[in-house]
C-alpha cells in the first residue's frame, strides 16, 4: 500500500469561552484565569512528551481552536506559543491557523500572534444580525465583529476566515442571502457557510425553536455557491468557499488523510493506522497530561477497508473529489474492483460524477451527502 507523507498537521484545543452558546456541544466552558494557567500548563507537558516521539517530522499546518483560544491574556498565551515553536518543526510556508470570537480580541493579542507566526485567523461571526446573534446566545454584537475584523487586518492578517450559521430561528431566505452578500462585501479571504445543527444536551434541544421548514434549508444551502461566486469565492468543500489559492490547506488535510495530531482536551489524532482521542475528563487530563498512556482513549488501529472507507468518505467531501489514480497507489487496487457496484448505484441515481480521472458528488448528490458516503464504509 502507499505511504502517507512524512508531513504532520498539529491541533490544540483550547477549550476555554467566555459563555457557551445556547447551540454548541463542543468540549469547552469558562475558566478562570488560574484554571487557563494551569492547563496550558499541562498542554506543554503534553507537547514536551509527544515531540520526543516525533524524530522531528516537518509540521505543515498548525490549527489552535476551541472554544475561544482568543480569551486567555497575552502571558498565558505567549507560554503555548513559545512551547510550540520549541518542541514542533514548523516548515518554513506552515500555515498557522487561530480561531477568535468577536470581542474577546484586541491589538496585543493580534500582535502577540503575528510575532510567533500566526498567519491565518478564523473568526467566529455566525450573522451579521444583531437579532439572529441573540437568538444564538452569542456574546457579540455585528459592530464588535466589524471592530475584530479591522483591527486584525490592521495587525497584518491576510488570510482571514468568517464562519456564518444558516437556518437560524427565524431566519427567512432572503435574510440569510443577505447575510452572505454583507460578509463577502468585506472581502475575507474564506468563508464557512454551515447549517445549524440541533445537538443533543443543548440549551436549544429543550426548546421549541421557530426554524425554517426542509424546503428553505435546501434553497439557502444550494444558492451559497452562487452568491460567493459573484464575489470571487469558489466552493472547494461541502461547506467552506475560498478565493483562489486561499483553501484552508489545515482542513484539506483531514479529508485527505494526512497524519495529524491532537493536542489537549479531548483533541483527536490519526498517526499512520491508528486513531485515537485524548481523554475528555479535565482533572484526568491536568495530572496525566505528560503520560500519554494515560490520556489517550478509543484507540483503534484501522484495517485495509477501514482506510479504504475513509479515504472515500472524507475525500466525497471537497468538491474535487478522490482520484482514482490515488486510490490505486495508497491500495494497491483499482476503486471499482472495491466499490464498483456503490459507484454505479450512485451515479446511475446522478448523485456521483466522473470526469478526469476523478469521482465527486454531484450537486443533488451534496444534499444527501451522509447517506451517498456511508455507503463506502466497509
Amino acid at each position: 500500500m502507499g505511504k502517507k507523507k512524512d508531513s504532520l498537521e498539529l491541533y490544540f484545543h483550547i477549550p476555554f469561552c467566555i459563555k457557551k452558546c445556547d447551540y454548541c456541544d463542543f468540549l469547552s466552558g469558562p475558566a478562570t484565569r488560574a484554571g487557563q494557567e494551569a492547563y496550558i500548563y499541562a498542554l506543554l507537558r503534553e507537547m514536551e512528551t509527544v515531540s520526543k516521539n516525533l524524530k522531528k517530522r516537518p509540521v505543515d499546518t498548525v490549527f489552535i481552536g476551541g472554544g475561544t483560544p482568543s480569551v486567555p491574556e497575552c502571558d498565558v498565551m505567549e507560554k503555548l506559543l513559545q512551547g510550540i515553536g520549541k518542541n514542533f518543526q514548523l516548515a518554513a510556508d506552515a500555515e498557522v491557523t487561530i480561531e477568535a470570537n468577536p470581542g474577546t480580541l484586541t491589538p496585543e493579542k493580534l500582535a502577540l500572534y503575528r510575532r510567533y507566526g500566526i498567519n491565518r485567523i478564523s473568526i467566529g461571526l455566525q450573522s451579521p444580525e444583531n437579532q439572529e446573534l441573540r437568538a444564538l446566545g452569542r456574546i457579540h454584537n455585528y459592530q464588535q465583529f466589524l471592530e475584530s475584523y479591522h483591527m486584525a487586518r490592521e495587525a497584518g492578517f491576510s488570510n482571514i476566515n468568517i464562519d456564518l450559521m444558516f437556518a437560524i430561528p427565524g431566519q427567512s431566505y432572503e435574510g440569510w442571502i443577505q447575510n452572505l452578500r454583507t460578509v463577502a462585501k468585506l472581502g475575507p479571504e474564506h468563508i464557512s457557510a454551515y447549517s445549524l445543527i440541533i445537538e443533543e444536551g443543548t440549551p436549544f434541544s429543550a426548546r421549541k425553536l421557530d426554524l425554517p421548514d426542509e424546503d428553505t434549508e435546501y434553497r439557502m444551502y444550494e444558492d451559497v455557491a452562487a452568491v460567493l461566486g459573484k464575489y470571487g469565492y469558489y466552493q472547494y468543500e461541502i461547506s467552506n468557499y475560498a478565493k483562489k489559492d486561499r483553501n484552508c490547506r489545515h482542513n484539506e488535510g483531514y479529508w485527505q488523510r494526512k497524519d495529524y495530531l491532537g493536542l489537549g482536551l479531548g483533541a483527536a489524532s490519526l498517526v499512520g493506522r491508528e486513531r485515537f482521542t485524548n481523554t475528555s475528563d479535565m482533572s484526568e487530563y491536568l495530572e496525566n497530561s505528560g503520560n500519554l498512556e494515560k490520556i489517550r482513549t478509543d484507540r483503534e488501529t484501522l484495517t485495509r477497508e477501514d482506510e479504504m472507507g475513509e479515504f472515500m468518505f472524507l475525500g466525497l467531501r471537497m468538491t474535487k473529489g478522490v482520484s482514482k489514480k490515488d486510490f490505486q497507489e495508497y491500495f494497491g487496487t483499482s476503486i471499482e474492483k472495491i466499490y464498483g457496484e456503490v459507484l454505479e448505484k450512485y451515479k446511475k441515481q446522478g448523485l456521483l460524477l466522473e470526469e478526469d480521472g476523478r469521482i465527486c458528488l454531484s450537486r443533488a448528490g451534496i444534499h444527501v451527502s451522509n447517506a451517498v458516503m456511508a455507503d463506502f464504509l466497509l
